[in-house]
C-alpha cells in the first residue's frame, strides 16, 4: 500500500515538474518578442492583401462603369454626371 501511494506521489511530482518546465518555456518564448514579431508580420501581410483586394475591386468598378457608359452612349442615353445620386428618372 505504501508503494502505491509513493508511486502516485512520484507521478504527481514528475507531472508537476513537466508542467512547470513547459510553463517556463512558454513564458521565455513570449518574452523573447517572437510572438509580437510574428503578429506584426501577419498583420502586415493582411494589410497588403486588403490593399490588393481594394485595388482590384476599384479596377473592376471602373471597368464596369466604362462598359455601362459606353452602352448608354450606344443607345442614345446620356450618362449621369459622376457623383449624382442614381435614380430612375421620375419622382413618386
Amino acid at each position: 500500500m505504501k508503494s502505491g501511494i509513493a508511486g502516485r506521489a512520484v507521478g504527481l511530482v514528475v507531472t508537476g515538474l513537466a508542467g512547470a518546465a513547459a510553463y517556463d518555456g512558454v513564458k521565455r518564448f513570449a518574452r523573447s518578442g517572437a510572438i509580437r514579431s510574428a503578429t506584426v508580420s501577419v498583420t502586415a501581410w493582411g494589410l497588403k492583401g486588403a490593399r490588393a483586394a481594394e485595388t482590384g475591386a476599384e479596377k473592376v468598378r471602373l471597368a464596369t462603369a466604362d462598359v455601362v457608359s459606353e452602352a448608354r452612349a450606344r443607345t442614345g442615353e446620356q450618362s449621369p454626371v459622376p457623383g449624382t445620386p442614381a435614380g430612375h428618372g421620375h419622382e413618386h
